[in-house]
């Protein structure tokens, strides 16, 4: 990016699927971050690319906020917005909307997963530490024995010291997850075949094979990415290693999981599973696994959620700062990364 561009103020404009989307996105400390810095050329957002209207929009813009619902960036929308310089993507994946031209044409492209890494990492960590006291259980012992039920406090296998939890992907949430459980006294085991051993031990956890993993973990928690090679990684095989009464989280994709083996071993009531997604997403009416009592089933919620929201705008207005100060991405996406993720 040439002096010239650093010293002028960013053009800016929004992609997503509503004014409203954008509003819980941007609070008003954001907007008024981006103001200081830069000039929005529209006040609604583009829901679409191809009328004169948007090319007109686009053609004043250098850096494009998207988000959820945003058009697809293709050649097109390019050549409406020559000027274009950044796509600060104001949630997670950028797959499903910017093409490979805009690397080829050398836009900075930007995402704000690390701040809806965080609420999934949150989830996760609750959820653990549930299983851990095995609280699906015993809350299904209470509901169904009122009164009369009394916990097992010598029972072994349960508890949060010393316990031993799986973490299976090193990725942006994986990671997170993993430095939110070193406060508390578990051993954490560590899947993911892109890692060494010297890389698991700075992250301070044991790198193990899928199947080890899931053999000698307590509570095991889904982080892979979504790609060809990793569709169906957890399967029957899998999940039969599993110990009994052990607990599987799934908040990363459904199709990670083959869900005949999953709800096999659920029907079995042998393992707790707590599904945040599932495929397909939603599952139909009549599918089992709503009415098991060792399954937690929630609507894709890990995610950036209400208030949370803000945290993925606050992001994207950082990049549209550092833009304007000629300096480079926080969280740039390269073509490498963007083939590896979900």
């Amino acid at each position: 990016m040439s002096a010239e561009h650093a010293r002028a103020r960013p053009q800016v404009a929004f992609a997503m699927k509503s004014n409203e989307l954008r509003d819980r996105l941007f609070d008003a400390p954001a907007m008024q971050r981006l103001a200081r810095v830069a000039d929005v050329v529209h006040e609604d957002v583009l829901t679409e690319f191809e009328s004169d209207h948007a090319r007109k929009v686009l053609g004043r813009t250098t850096a494009l906020i998207t988000g959820w619902g945003c058009p697809v960036i293709d050649d097109a929308a390019l050549a409406a917005g020559p000027g274009l310089e950044l796509i600060a993507h104001a949630a997670g994946s950028v797959k499903g909307h910017v093409s490979l031209e805009c690397w080829n044409r050398g836009i900075r492209v930007t995402t704000a997963a690390q701040g809806n890494a965080v609420p999934v990492a949150e989830y996760t960590l609750a959820f653990i530490l549930l299983a851990g006291k095995n609280a699906v259980a015993e809350h299904h012992k209470q509901h169904t024995h009122r009164s009369t039920y009394r916990k097992d406090v010598l029972a072994t296998g349960y508890g949060n010291a010393s316990g031993t939890v799986g973490i299976i992907g090193a990725s942006r949430i994986g990671r997170l997850v993993i430095d939110l459980l070193k406060p508390f006294s578990l051993d954490v085991l560590l899947s993911d075949p892109t890692l060494t051993s010297a890389e698991a031990q700075e992250l301070g956890v044991e790198l193990v094979p899928l199947g080890e993993l899931m053999e000698r973990s307590r509570v095991v928690s889904l982080h892979a990415p979504l790609l060809p090679s990793t569709v169906g990684m957890v399967g029957a095989a899998e999940l039969a290693r599993l110990q009994d009464g052990a607990t599987f989280i799934n908040t990363a994709r459904g199709v990670l999981v083959d869900h005949d083996a999953l709800r096999a071993e659920l029907l079995d009531g042998r393992i707790n599973a707590v599904l945040d997604v599932t495929s397909p997403e939603p599952l139909p009416d009549g599918d089992a696994l709503y009415d098991l009592p060792n399954v937690i089933l929630t609507p894709h919620i890990a995610g950036s959620v209400g208030n949370e929201l803000t945290r993925m705008g606050g992001l994207a207005v950082n990049e549209v700062e550092r833009l304007a100060r000629g300096e480079r991405p926080a969280y740039a996406i390269t073509e490498d990364v963007l083939l590896a993720m979900a």
